[in-house]
């Protein structure tokens, strides 16, 4: 067999975008996009974000096929997550399984949950169990740096962003429309 031969339409895949480099969640939504483009209803779940992002802007447009709910309360990257941090992951994990169990959306995306499992929002093992509850024709992403070698070893398709050179080196800092 070659090819995609055996292969259909209805198999989903799990997908794995890392790196320390710029574009995995750009890359996420370039996917949705293209899957919203194709007739195919889309969920994003963005973990640890909780800020108003240009994406967000565009997804509205969409809104007959693409749904993007925030599970974080803000950026703390450089801080511990507080229980309101954790709450609001949790409860997010639990809204992608009520979108895995109604069946209508054929592509989901966990935008940041690697990082959320680096912060300890949740396991890595809650992340595991989630990819295994997947239905078999949805389509799942997962972004963020640091992703966790058992979620590596699980996915069908892992893309790593590697940063060769920023701007961001140079004091530039994010620009509305291109970073956020």
């Amino acid at each position: 067999m070659t090819g995609n031969q055996g292969i259909g339409w209805s198999t989903g895949f799990v997908h794995v975008y890392t790196g320390d480099g710029k574009g995995k969640t750009t890359a996420a939504f370039g996917l949705a996009l293209r899957a919203a483009g194709a007739g195919m209803k889309v969920f994003i779940g963005q973990f640890v974000k909780g800020m108003r992002y240009s994406e967000l802007e565009a997804v509205e447009r969409f809104s007959d096929c693409m749904e993007v709910r925030q599970y974080g309360r803000g950026c703390f990257i450089r801080r511990a997550p507080s229980d309101e941090d954790i709450a609001a992951a949790r409860h997010g994990l639990e809204d992608v399984r009520r979108v895995f169990a109604a069946g209508s959306h054929r592509l989901v995306i966990l935008d940041e949950a690697n990082i959320a499992t680096h912060f300890g929002l949740f396991s890595v093992e809650d992340l595991l169990a989630l990819i295994e509850a997947k239905p078999d024709n949805v389509e799942l992403v997962i972004t963020g740096r640091r992703a966790d070698p058992r979620v590596i070893e699980r996915a069908d398709l892992v893309t790593e962003m590697c940063q060769v050179k920023h701007y961001y080196s140079r004091g530039v800092q994010a620009r509305q429309g291109i970073e956020k």
